[in-house]
């Protein structure tokens, strides 16, 4: 009489769990937490289960994919042009793989991952510049390592079940807005969608913490906080815009450098200079910042830094899949040009 064999969906069965979490387990591909580990290799001993991981097997996992996950591919003045290098290059030192895709409208409104991805060979997930909410959610979710590269706008001051690393934003951008003020500007208004991300969000609360400060009030009606858009990269939106405020402000700290360069456009367009008249301040010291003329008011992002970092705290949540979740935050630098300087 033929004897039945045990199969992977016979364990799961027993188990009360899916055949490709079991398959995960015996295949060391994707993470499972280490209880759940022990569960189904006690199960699969008890059942009679003969294919076993070894370690010869636990060495060929490492050699499994990372996905990168992100809405835009890093372009020009994308942090990500930096960061998703240095994030690969430290992987690949460690036996890991990145692959890369490209999330559309449907994705994350349907909060899906892509066709093409396959979890059972993905170890671990990074988003870079993922701002939704629901979306973050669902992949915490897969119960897979992930690690995040700024998120959406609040997410500092939520309980979060996922590691998020970001630069710092509101001490840079307390230092921004203070060299507008010490070249002797009092009007100031800020450009940009405060609730975009929560890298704006941050920078809109420097920007408020040293106003605050220098005893000055806010003024919306000097501000541009329209939901971020293509509009922004409008140079005769931007001056309309301008055009149409009570008063130009004596200086405009923008959200980030390519906000800042389309402001910088439209105030030329109406002849308009800079920094005699209005001052300009940007955020993440891309090239284009240092070339512009004047040159731009920023704050240099270590983005290289930053990519190596979050790949070592990656590793290490394969690794050790229990330890607390961290949220940590990489120092930028303000740079002071001359297009604050009077």
């Amino acid at each position: 009489m033929a004897v039945q064999r045990v199969t992977m969906q016979d364990i799961a069965d027993s188990c009360g769990l899916s055949r490709n979490t079991v398959s995960k387990i015996f295949n060391n591909r994707g993470a499972v937490p280490e209880a759940t580990k022990r569960m189904v290799l006690e199960k699969a001993r008890e059942l009679g289960y003969r294919q076993l991981p070894d370690e010869e097997a636990k060495e060929e996992a490492r050699t499994q994919n990372i996905a990168l996950l992100a809405r835009h591919l890093p372009a020009d003045y994308h942090f990500g042009t930096l960061f998703a290098p240095a994030f690969a290059a430290q992987l690949s030192r460690a036996g890991y793989t990145l692959t890369m895709y490209e999330l559309t409208e449907e994705d994350l409104a349907q909060n899906r991952l892509p066709e093409s991805i396959s979890l059972e060979q993905t170890a671990g997930i990074v988003g870079i510049e993922l701002f939704s909410r629901t979306y973050l959610e669902m992949i915490c979710g897969l119960s897979m390592p992930a690690i995040f590269a700024d998120a959406y706008a609040g997410a500092n001051a939520t309980v979060h079940h996922y590691d998020l690393i970001s630069m710092e934003n509101v001490a840079s951008a307390m230092a921004l807005t203070n060299a507008v003020i010490d070249s002797g500007g009092w009007r100031l208004g800020f450009v940009g969608d405060s609730s975009h991300c929560n890298s704006f969000h941050e920078r809109w609360i420097g920007f408020n913490l040293a106003l605050e400060r220098a005893g000055l009030t806010l003024d919306r009606d000097l501000c541009i906080l329209e939901k971020d858009g293509p509009r922004y990269s409008d140079p005769a939106w931007l001056a309309e815009t301008l055009t149409k405020m009570p008063v130009l402000p004596d200086g405009l700290v923008c959200a980030n450098d390519y906000i800042a360069l389309h402001v910088m456009t439209a105030l030329k367009q109406m002849n308009v200079d800079i920094p005699g008249r209005v001052m300009v301040s940007g955020f993440d010291g891309t090239p284009q910042s240092a070339v512009v003329e004047p040159a731009l008011t920023t704050a240099q992002i270590p983005a290289t830094e930053i990519g190596k970092l979050a790949a070592d705290i990656l590793l290490d949540r394969i690794e050790n899949p229990d330890r607390p979740y961290c949220t940590i935050y990489v120092n930028t630098k303000p740079l002071l040009r001359a297009s604050t300087t009077r």
